[in-house]
């Protein structure tokens, strides 16, 4: 090997955690009988315990990821097992050994762990031959488990030389940006931009994790608005690590500070002292306070507030950023081999002309920031010149009126999705156009259609999304879509500490 030849790209640390099958996994390669299957298809095997002791000397082991082993006629463990899970322990599941199946009238009173999503299963063999069956289990990733390979694979991405690697295989031609490297990329432009971002829901279990791995990973310096008492209860119940610096503020503590500077931001609107103390009742509203005062760079909300509620605040003492006068969304589509935008799929029921011009520019806009190159498809259900009507020729008026408003930007309309996505269909229908057939950016005309091709790519499509992230307001406030997890919080609030490095 000649002197130079030879390069270490990186070192990738063991990771146990990495290798944790879903419980519904362990139930088929055991060949197991699904008592009740709750979450199995979420919860994760992390450890095993083989339960031949006491409940009060077993009670130390249940935590988060746990399979608990035990014969099925040991109703105090299952007890046990099932009061944790009331409790919010996510353990692993339950896993009864011997072909014993529990007495009804105690399966009974677990219903409420069953209904939390507590996974119950049953073997015959006996307990010592099935934790060595458990422990000899093939850890490969199943198909099916894209989270696992996404994860595993951030995960080595994260720990390669990715700046060597793009020079030596980098090539003049223009790149299509994988998913796994815009996740990268996110973290760690979070990472440099070391931000503060307040989270109202702070008593959450989901956002108490998820705050807690933005903390430790550096992502943001995060702040949550819940009573420390609560949030810590919460924490060791969930077998939450808390790390240091992490923020926690009690808001009835700290309202009183609010209420003179919102009555001065909201005078012209004759908000007095009572009104101000009654709307800050709402840790949401205290939120937009502390941002609005520039004590926090960003705010994420909405994993049980509405979208009203998480926006109106913002619009109230926020407002929207010099030269937009609307707020608009967008989502990224991951899709196996690229990201695409969606804009706008939550926010504007009716755009006019303009304002659809206002959208398409800000989703450009947010392309380019998270480096996509943008090619913006304003979508239509005709392309090019082959219909007319009221909602075409807005779209026809939208894509010019964004043309004169930035002249170097790479957009055309209207398109039809397939022509706008697939080359040879964006060749026969619009030939010549500089964004049919290669669109990155995809505008749609109006709510409806473009939250119900959301909708369907998400369920049906081989793609997963990231947002909404809200764009056009002076400073970044995102809403949490509805049955956010973990993975999705911690990204929205990489998103927004992004977008509080760029707002002016």
């Amino acid at each position: 090997m000649r002197s130079g030849d030879f390069r270490l790209l990186g070192c990738i640390p063991f990771q146990p955690e990495l290798n944790a099958p879903r419980t519904r996994d362990v139930a088929e390669l055991l060949g197991a009988r699904v008592i009740n299957a709750g979450d199995y298809d979420q919860r994760r095997m992390a450890n095993i315990i083989l339960c031949a002791r006491t409940v009060a000397n077993t009670i130390n082991l249940l935590k988060p990821g746990t399979l608990v082993v035990t014969p099925g006629d040991r109703d105090d463990i299952l007890l046990a097992v099932s009061l944790a899970a009331i409790n919010g322990v996510p353990l692993a599941g339950l896993l009864l050994t011997s072909d014993s199946v529990p007495d009804p009238r105690v399966l009974e009173l677990c219903r409420g762990a069953l209904q939390a999503g507590l996974p119950i299963l049953s073997v015959s063999t006996g307990s010592y031959d099935t934790a060595t069956r458990l422990n000899q289990l093939n850890r490969e990733i199943p198909i099916d488990d894209r989270e696992r390979a996404e994860t595993i694979t951030d995960f080595v991405a994260s720990h390669l030389d990715s700046r060597w690697l793009e020079q030596r295989c980098g090539t003049p031609r223009e790149l299509r940006l994988s998913p796994a490297v815009f996740r990268y990329q996110l973290v760690q432009r979070a990472q440099q931009a070391d931000k503060r971002i307040v989270l109202p829901e702070g008593n959450e279990p989901l956002i108490i994790q998820a705050a807690a791995t933005c903390q430790a990973r550096g992502i943001a310096r995060c702040v949550l608005l819940a009573r420390p008492d609560e949030v810590r209860a919460i924490a060791s119940a969930q077998g939450i690590e808390l790390p240091p610096g992490l923020e926690i503020l009690d808001p009835e503590a700290i309202r009183r500070r609010y209420v003179a500077p919102m009555v001065e931001l909201r005078r012209n609107k004759n908000l007095n002292e009572p009104m101000a103390e009654q709307q800050l009742e709402d840790p949401v509203v205290i939120a937009t306070m502390m941002l609005a005062l520039d004590e926090v760079d960003g705010l994420v909300s909405g994993l049980v507030h509405s979208t009203a509620n998480t926006i109106r605040p913002a619009l109230q003492l926020i407002k929207t950023a010099p030269g937009w006068s609307l707020v608009s969304s967008v989502y990224f589509m991951l899709f196996p081999d690229q990201v695409l935008v969606y804009g706008d799929c939550v926010m504007n029921p009716h755009p006019s002309a303009e304002e659809l011009a206002q959208i398409a520019l800000q989703s450009a806009d947010s392309a380019n920031a998270f480096g996509i190159a943008p090619r913006v498809a304003m979508l239509s259900h005709a392309s090019g010149q082959s219909a007319t009507g009221e909602e075409v020729e807005k779209v026809r008026e939208a894509t010019l009126l964004a043309r004169e408003a930035q002249r170097d930007l790479l957009i055309d309309g209207p398109l039809q999705y397939d022509a706008a996505v697939n080359e040879l269909v964006g060749q026969q229908l619009a030939p010549g156009s500089a964004v049919a057939g290669r669109a990155t950016v995809c505008v749609f005309p109006e709510l409806n259609t473009g939250n119900t091709t959301l909708k369907a790519v998400q369920r049906s499509a081989d793609c997963t999304s990231l947002g909404p992230m809200l764009q056009g307001l002076r400073k970044p406030v995102n809403d949490l879509p509805r049955g956010a997890q973990v993975e999705d919080i911690v990204y929205t609030i990489a998103l927004t500490a992004i977008q509080a490095s760029r707002a002016l």
